[in-house]
C-alpha cells in the first residue's frame, strides 16, 4: 500500500464516518478499486485503526460534553443528588448501548472480517439500510429531545450500532435510524450516534491495533499518515454534519446510498470489480 494510498484512505474515512453512508463500505468499494490483493485481515485491521483518528475528531469537537459526562458520573457514583441530572444518566446510556457491538464483535470477528465484507453483502446492506432510514425519517415523531433520553432509546440504538459491523450498514445511519424510530429529532439522534461512537470504535481500533505491520497489513508509520488525514476530514465532517441536520432530513444520503449500492452492483455483476 503506497503513501498516496493510504492518505486517500484517510480523507474517504474522515469523509464518510459521521454521514450515514457508511464508511466501511465506502473503504471497502475503494479498496477493490485499488488494492484489491490486500490481504482482508490486513486491511481491516488497517481500517479499525484509522477510525481511531475520527473518534479523536468527536472527542475535540463534543470535549465540554464529554467532561461534563465524565465528571457527573463519577461523582453520581457516591452523590444521590446528582443521580437526576442528564449527564450523570448519560454516562450510563453510553455504557449500555455499548455493550451489543462489544458482545458481538468479539464473538463473530471473523465471519465479520471475512464473508461480511463481500461486495454482494455490502452493495445490499447499503440499500437496504437506506430504505430503512427513509422509513424512519417517515414515521419518527422527531418530538423528544436529549433531556428525554432513557435506557429503552439506550439500548435500542445500543442494539442497532452492533448491525453496523457489517459494512454497508453505517454505524452512525443505523444508530440514527434506531433515533428516529425512538421519536428522538434528528440533533438528539446525532449527537448521541456521534457520542455512542467513541467507546465501540475506541474498542474495536484498540483490539486491531495488535495486527498494524504484520501480515501484510501497512506499517505505523502509513497507518498514522491515514489516521491524520481522518482525524481532520473527520473534525470537518462532524461540524458540517450537525450544522446540515439541524436543517434538513437524511434523504440525501439515502438516495446516494441506493445509488452506490446499485453501482456496486454492476461493478460487481459485470466483473470490473471483485466481489472479495
Amino acid at each position: 500500500m503506497s503513501l498516496l494510498h493510504v492518505v486517500i484512505y484517510g480523507i474517504v474515512q474522515g469523509l464518510t464516518e459521521f454521514l450515514p453512508v457508511s464508511s466501511t463500505a465506502h473503504l471497502r468499494i475503494v479498496q477493490a478499486l485499488m488494492d484489491p490483493h490486500e490481504k482482508e485481515e490486513a486491511f481491516t485491521a488497517f481500517t479499525a485503526v484509522i477510525q481511531l483518528g475520527t473518534t479523536l475528531a468527536v472527542v475535540l469537537y463534543f470535549w465540554r460534553e464529554l467532561v461534563h459526562i465524565t465528571v457527573a458520573w463519577f461523582r453520581g457514583l457516591f452523590d444521590r443528588t446528582i443521580r437526576g441530572s442528564l449527564e450523570y444518566r448519560m454516562g450510563w446510556y453510553l455504557i449500555l448501548a455499548t455493550i451489543p457491538v462489544a458482545v458481538i464483535g468479539l464473538v463473530f470477528s471473523h465471519p465479520i472480517e471475512t464473508g461480511a465484507r463481500n461486495l454482494w453483502v455490502v452493495s445490499i446492506f447499503l440499500i437496504v439500510f437506506a430504505i430503512v432510514l427513509g422509513v424512519a425519517e417517515k414515521v419518527g415523531r422527531q418530538n423528544r429531545e436529549e433531556e428525554q433520553l432513557d435506557r429503552v432509546d439506550a439500548t435500542a440504538v445500543g442494539l442497532a450500532q452492533a448491525l453496523a459491523l457489517v459494512p454497508g450498514a453505517s454505524r452512525s445511519g443505523v444508530t440514527i435510524t434506531a433515533g428516529l424510530f425512538r421519536g428522538l429529532d434528528r440533533p438528539t439522534a446525532a449527537r448521541f450516534s456521534f457520542l455512542l461512537s467513541i467507546p465501540a470504535i475506541v474498542l474495536s481500533g484498540l483490539y486491531e491495533a495488535r495486527k498494524i505491520g504484520g501480515n501484510g497489513a501497512p506499517g505505523v508509520g502509513l497507518t498514522a499518515v491515514a489516521l491524520v488525514f481522518s482525524f481532520v476530514v473527520g473534525l470537518a465532517s462532524i461540524a458540517w454534519l450537525m450544522r446540515w441536520i439541524s436543517r434538513h432530513s437524511t434523504f440525501v444520503f439515502i438516495g446516494y446510498r441506493i445509488a452506490l449500492g446499485a453501482l456496486v452492483i454492476v461493478l460487481v455483476a459485470t466483473g470490473a470489480v471483485s466481489a472479495r
